[in-house]
């Protein structure tokens, strides 16, 4: 019963946990937040040790081999989900629309999301231009807020890694990476 049922699941669940910190560990990465990545990779490691170890010692048993398998598969799954929980960083959205949307971009200001304005020339003829720069927690907000005013308005949005000022929904200009980066300040 051990062997084929109890130590599978723990290999199972050691390999979510593990894959899970890998995946968050690449995350943080990627949104410039340094110093947590090497305490997610110590327990990483760790974990990812004492699975393998196991494995290591029970080379003959296929539900090992199953459970690191479909441990591998949910750690990703895991950490993605908690990544969109957490909503780090910031993106722009990107408007471009040859309707009038003085509506839209009244409704970004109501809302203390900053926009930008430019004129530009489109494929058939002349276009705004609209770019805000929100928290990714408000990303489906805002896209609200374009599909309310210029439903058939063509939007893009896009990962920030960094910036520099800004006008933020919520009446904080922090963001969580920021909150984040001064919990672990750069040393010099």
């Amino acid at each position: 019963m051990f062997n084929w049922v109890v130590l599978p699941l723990l290999i199972f669940f050691a390999r979510t946990c593990d894959v899970t910190l890998g995946t968050l560990r690449n995350i943080f990465l990627s949104k410039n937040i340094k110093y947590i990545v090497p305490l997610l990779g110590f327990f990483e490691v760790l974990i990812w040790l004492l699975a393998i170890s196991q494995i290591m010692k029970n080379l003959h048993n296929v539900a090992c081999y199953l459970g690191w398998a479909f441990g591998y598969s949910m750690g990703i799954f895991v950490g993605i989900k908690i990544e969109e929980r957490l909503a780090l960083g910031l993106q722009v959205i990107r408007v471009i629309t040859n309707q009038d949307c003085k509506d839209l971009i009244d409704s970004f200001r109501d809302e203390k999301m900053g926009v930008t304005i430019i004129d530009g020339q489109g494929a058939q003829g002349p276009v705004k231009i609209l770019f805000t720069i929100i928290k990714r927690k408000d990303k489906a907000y805002a896209i609200q807020l374009i599909n309310r005013h210029n439903p058939n308005a063509f939007y893009s949005v896009e990962d920030i890694r960094n910036v520099n000022q800004g006008v933020f929904r919520g009446g904080s200009s922090v963001s969580k990476i920021e909150e984040l980066r001064r919990m672990f300040p750069v040393r010099k």
